[in-house]
């Protein structure tokens, strides 16, 4: 197995992906990124929209050649990435979000989200983009699409380390899980546009 260097200097050993958390959605174990994959695919299945996400860039420093036919990825650094996770097409608009998950219960601590991808969404919203968050609260099981502007505003004017959970229920959209999509984002980002009619 491969080393895989984070930009900060930590090596860590076993596989090249990070594993995360799982928690019970609709009962399958998935992690809340193969949660929003799972629904991007049945999206895409049913020709509702076309989102992706975004691969992490890594940079191969190591490559060892066991055999002449085959080569083996031995170390290797993930790039501090530019963007965000996620971002594609939705009804004509473009669309744009990252996905954070804390298993805080009163707050989502601002630290989740770094400098270069509240700059990305900034930059989005000014072009027209429709960005937004999901936020994960996995030891509540609840998930929010959240506004970039709210998140924005928030991390720039709050005298705070984190977004208040009453914050986000009373500006954001509670998303109730189900079976698929498993994270049914569509619905709130319907329910965003028709609350903003001047973005339709």
């Amino acid at each position: 197995m491969g080393i895989l260097n984070y930009p900060n200097g930590y090596k860590q050993k076993n596989n090249l992906l990070k594993k995360t958390s799982t928690t019970n959605f609709g009962k399958r174990g998935m992690n809340f990124e193969e949660a929003i994959n799972q629904s991007n695919a049945y999206y895409l299945t049913h020709n509702m929209c076309v989102i992706h996400k975004k691969p992490t860039p890594i940079q191969i420093v190591k490559v060892d050649y066991p055999k002449r036919s085959m080569a083996k990825i031995s170390e290797a650094y993930f790039k501090q990435a530019s963007t965000t996770d996620y971002n594609g097409v939705y009804k004509g608009k473009y669309l744009d979000f990252e996905a954070k998950e804390t298993r805080q219960k009163t707050s989502f601590p601002f630290r989740n989200f770094h400098k270069h991808q509240l700059l990305h969404m900034e930059q989005a919203l000014t072009h027209g983009g429709i960005v937004f968050t999901l936020l994960f609260f996995s030891s509540l099981n609840r998930v929010f699409y959240y506004p970039a502007e709210n998140l924005l505003q928030q991390v720039h004017t709050a005298n705070r380390k984190s977004l208040k959970l009453s914050k986000i229920e009373q500006e954001g959209i509670e998303i109730t899980v189900k079976i698929a999509p498993t994270i049914p984002y569509l619905e709130a980002v319907d329910q965003f546009l028709q609350q903003h009619n001047s973005l339709i």
